[in-house]
């Protein structure tokens, strides 16, 4: 879902670069008055992680490969703002270090995995969340259903800006890049969904969007999940 240089035209670059400067902007605001001695060490073994699992490729189907793309799991911990922070971190070390997505693309990289991928999913999941009982099975089950949306919309997102810029007609990359990322999304949603039931089973404090009210049913609700 990396986009390089050269697939998108000058419009659609400036466009996502506008978007991604002034979100990346707030979120830098927000983390002046907001990160404190608990969240920076979180935020930053966040963005570890999240890397380094971006680092592992698992097959999909016709000889592709996908990877964890990770947003959300960042906006689940973090909250939507420092998660959109934490994916722009990660992608601007990749592009330097791997090329992994262009320099002139990173704005739309950024829009498409950080602002889609985490804060539209994000305020997606708080929709999901409180249509579903209030407890930790409909916690996870809210974090795995928004998990898969956030990379089919990500993929969606890039077919669109592909389209747009004249490099592939929609009708051809809107199939083949939701097809495809219907397919890593249940990779997504099952890494999730894992990683944040391991992390309420040890430090619940620390996923920002949970109840800890709902903490009395996780030893029974947790051991289904996690076994």
């Amino acid at each position: 879902m990396h986009i390089p240089d050269g697939f998108l035209d000058a419009k659609t670059l400036v466009t996502t670069a506008a978007a991604s400067a002034a979100v990346v902007g707030y979120g830098l605001k927000k983390a002046n008055e907001e990160l404190g001695d608990k969240q920076v060490p979180l935020l930053g073994v966040t963005a570890a992680f999240i890397f380094a699992a971006q680092m592992l490729n698992f097959p999909v189907a016709g000889g592709t490969s996908g990877h964890f793309l990770g947003a959300f799991l960042a906006a689940v911990l973090l909250g939507p703002w420092f998660s959109c922070l934490t994916i722009t971190v990660v992608l601007f070390i990749q592009m330097l270090i791997f090329a992994d997505g262009g320099l002139t693309a990173l704005g739309a990289n950024v829009f498409n995995m950080g602002i889609i991928g985490g804060i539209m999913a994000y305020y997606i999941f708080m929709a999901i969340k409180s249509s579903l009982p209030k407890n930790r099975f409909g916690f996870l089950s809210a974090v795995a259903m928004t998990s898969w949306f956030s990379v089919v919309a990500a993929s969606m997102a890039c077919a669109i800006e592909l389209a747009l810029s004249g490099t592939s007609p929609l009708k051809v990359a809107l199939p083949a890049m939701v097809g495809v990322h219907a397919l890593i999304g249940i990779g997504e949603a099952i890494i999730t969904t894992v990683v944040i039931s391991v992390v309420l089973n040890a430090r619940p404090d620390l996923v920002r969007t949970y109840d800890q009210n709902n903490a009395s049913d996780s030893k029974i609700l947790g051991g289904a999940v996690d076994g």
